[in-house]
């Protein structure tokens, strides 16, 4: 099927859940490969499979009833959104001192600092993203489809019916306040 297919299958969405069905087969390649994007990202011991964490996202998007999709940008944007989240909660689970958070038993009195638990890197974007989604959401969301989704510039600029020169201009913005935001 075509991309336009695709759209056409998620507009209906809205109004009948039922097509849902039809619509993964049309988008579980690009689901994974992007799911594998981001579990490259990750630090390794990362425990999740791309499987599971396009299935998971799939649940979590497909569950959404009252989704309005305005394209596949829109629909790979909240894909890719559900997928951060989910390897943020990952990593916060981990991370919880009462799982260990990844730390190694030592003696305490040879106990020097602290290790940080994996998945360190993932709150930090996490806790990042979240101040910046309250100071300009939109430049959030740009951050969104083109770091999570893996959209490009024209697609982003698409998706949230921007100039591609806007996005350009905001995506180097962002790129610069994040590394500011995560070598603190």
């Amino acid at each position: 099927m075509s991309d336009a297919d695709v759209t056409s299958i998620l507009k209906d969405l809205g109004r009948d859940g039922s097509r849902a069905a039809e619509l993964l087969p049309l988008v579980y390649d690009e689901l994974r490969a992007l799911a594998r994007a981001r579990l490259a990202q990750e630090k390794p011991g990362q425990t999740l499979q791309a499987t599971a964490l396009v299935h998971e996202a799939w649940l979590r998007v497909a569950a959404d009833e009252r989704a309005e999709w305005n394209g596949r940008g829109h629909f790979f944007g909240a894909a890719a959104q559900a997928m951060r989240r989910i390897l943020v909660e990952q990593a916060r689970g981990k991370a919880r001192l009462k799982r260990g958070g990844g730390r190694v038993r030592e003696d305490a009195g040879e106990l020097e600092i602290a290790a940080p638990g994996p998945g360190a890197d993932v709150l930090a974007v996490e806790e990042a993203l979240a101040r910046l989604e309250a100071e300009d959401p939109r430049k959030a969301r740009i951050v969104e489809l083109r770091y999570f989704a893996g959209l490009t510039v024209e697609e982003t600029a698409a998706a949230l019916e921007l100039s591609v020169g806007t996005i350009e201009r905001e995506w180097r913005f962002v790129r610069a306040w994040l590394q500011v935001q995560l070598e603190r």
